[in-house]
């Protein structure tokens, strides 16, 4: 009967260590994971932030080649150059 007792005092020691040790490993996990969760939180936001950077950088470049590619700036730079705007040689086509 002692051995009895004794064997399940054991078992239920070892289930308590067993039990302690998981919840620490998993306490553990969590702790990494939410790490990680934050870490890539950041990176999502600085890579939020510079894409929109870029897409003002973008549309002002736009901009710039709209203003550029004008047909008054096209005939500025062609006359500068000794180029001539003919109608003449403009066919169009039905």
């Amino acid at each position: 009967m002692k051995k009895n007792k004794i064997g399940k005092l054991n078992r239920e020691k070892r289930f308590i260590v067993v039990g302690a040790f998981l919840l620490l490993f998993l306490w553990g996990i969590s702790f990494f994971m939410k790490n990680s969760l934050a870490s890539i939180n950041i990176e999502v936001e600085r890579l939020s932030r510079d894409i929109k950077e870029q897409k003002e950088v973008n549309q002002s470049l736009t901009m710039k080649i709209n203003e550029l590619a004008s047909l008054e700036n096209v005939n500025i730079v062609a006359n500068e150059i000794g180029l001539a705007y003919n109608n003449d040689n403009i066919r169009l086509v039905k």
